[in-house]
């Protein structure tokens, strides 16, 4: 007979996660985060990068935002802070409550988690207010139902009840030779 399974194996997990960008050169920050991304999980799918006008503070430039999902066997606090990694490592310092930033990456959904702890809260807490989330996550995931409330994405994008400015951007991620 075989080998007994093991029971203490990584199971990788989908996970969908939310960048943001609106300092210095936006498509190339949006680059470096999902490039490095890599180092940890898969990225599975990309949406297309959506110009956004700024949510709370308004007083700053446009933010590009994407969603990417990913698989990883990293479990949800290892994973939180590997972004929090990221984004200190592509220049991120902190700032007041929706401050200009150059990398913004927040974990909006891990596999149907429900999860609530001091440092951290999946599905993300304000998913369902933000236009520049939600219309790239249904780009990556036609299929997403919320873990929580169970609603889909199209239920979602049409309870949206004030949906800021998301304008998607064709090719804004392609590098052009100069």
């Amino acid at each position: 007979m075989g080998e007994p399974p093991c029971f203490n194996q990584p199971i990788a997990a989908d996970v969908f996660i939310a960048l943001g960008t609106n300092l210095g050169d936006r498509a190339g920050n949006l680059r470096r985060a999902v490039a490095a991304l890599n180092r940890f999980a898969s990225v599975e799918a990309v949406s297309r990068v959506y110009e956004t006008e700024p949510v709370g503070f308004r007083d700053q430039p446009d933010y590009w935002n994407m969603v990417v999902r990913v698989r990883t066997e990293l479990e949800p606090q290892p994973l939180f802070e590997a972004l929090k990694d990221i984004e200190h490592q592509l220049g991120r310092t902190a700032a007041f409550r929706n401050a200009p930033r150059v990398i913004d990456l927040d974990i909006i959904a891990y596999d149907q988690l429900v999860l609530r702890s001091a440092s951290l809260e999946i599905p993300h807490p304000r998913m369902h207010e933000r236009s520049f989330v939600l219309f790239p996550l249904a780009e990556v995931a036609p299929d997403f139902q919320h873990p929580a409330n169970k609603q889909s994405i199209e239920q979602l994008i049409a309870a949206l009840a004030e949906p800021t400015r998301a304008v998607a951007l064709e090719n804004a991620l392609v590098e052009t030779q100069r």
